[in-house]
């Protein structure tokens, strides 16, 4: 059942996947240094599926609503994610640029699911696709820079994200189905297409010797983002879209740069440009904009009552 009021617990399970999704993009980069993007993507969602599929009931969905799921958020958004890491897009930048999606999701919302934006949520999304287009513009080709292929990827992936916010929308509004199962039956439909992909872009014996090598930290980084990043926070976020309008949902992740870009430079060194940290600010100059029409009408209806 859709609420527009965000309880205390939903606003904990929004921060929750916050930092997890935040540390996300370092992750990332560390599995990336043993495996190739597509095998990656493979991994993670054997990982985050088939161990469950014999305890885990399938959801009371149609199949067309779990495998268009899997095959946007799986495969589209990671599979463009990965490869825009693997060709020169930072952590940090990336956990910034994938948060269009709620650019993307506000867009498609309105024609697609007849929930209409509010003119500060408009506004806010506005800021931040303002601070996104100045992130884009300050790419470089040198070592530690974002590449623009590396952002023009990152930016389908967000894009992608932003269709199986749709889709987990949409399944909403057919039965009140449980997410946990949701994400574990939709991770299946993208392994294969990964591994063929994994298969066709490096060839067989380059996945063998992959497989055959597996480092730790590459096993540890694919096992955080089939547990973590998969199964906890997208159940999570799922849960949170079939209780709330997208429109008011999405706009949390854009506090994942707050993490993502920490991390970035704790653990890789990565220090954007000064247009990209102005850049930043805008993003998340955009989120509080985003919110303050939901802040400023609660706030009326408790003076109110």
């Amino acid at each position: 059942m859709s609420t527009t009021h965000l309880s205390h617990g939903d606003l904990l399970r929004a921060l929750a996947v916050v930092v997890i999704w935040g540390l996300n993009f370092v992750v990332m980069k560390v599995g990336l240094q043993g495996l190739s993007p597509m095998l990656m993507g493979a991994l993670r969602f054997t990982l985050a599926s088939l161990p469950f599929l014999l305890f885990v009931r399938r959801p009371s969905l149609p199949w067309r609503f779990v495998a268009a799921y899997g095959l946007a958020q799986g495969l589209g958004q990671f599979g463009f994610l990965f490869l825009g890491l693997q060709l020169g897009m930072t952590a940090g930048m990336a956990s910034v640029v994938m948060q269009t999606q709620a650019f993307f999701t506000l867009l498609l919302a309105a024609p697609l699911l007849g929930e209409r934006g509010k003119p500060a949520q408009w506004l806010g999304l506005t800021v931040a696709l303002g601070g996104l287009l100045m992130i884009a513009t300050a790419h470089g080709e040198g070592p530690g820079q974002m590449t623009l292929v590396g952002f023009v990827l990152t930016l389908s992936a967000a894009f992608m994200w932003a269709v199986s916010n749709l889709v987990a929308r949409l399944a909403s509004r057919v039965a009140n189905y449980q997410p946990f199962p949701f994400i574990v039956w939709s991770s299946l439909f993208p392994i294969l297409p990964f591994f063929g992909l994994a298969l066709w872009t490096t060839g067989p014996d380059t996945v063998s010797t992959q497989l055959q090598g597996l480092g730790l930290n590459a096993f540890l980084a694919v096992l955080y983002l089939a547990l973590l990043a998969t199964l906890l926070a997208y159940t999570l976020w799922t849960r949170l879209l079939q209780r709330h309008p997208a429109a008011k949902v999405t706009p949390f992740s854009l506090l994942v740069p707050v993490v993502g870009l920490w991390a970035a430079w704790v653990f890789f060194g990565e220090r954007p440009l000064a247009q990209q940290w102005l850049g930043t600010s805008l993003v998340l100059l955009g989120l509080v904009v985003n919110q303050a029409g939901g802040w400023w009408t609660a706030w009326r209806l408790r003076q109110a009552a």
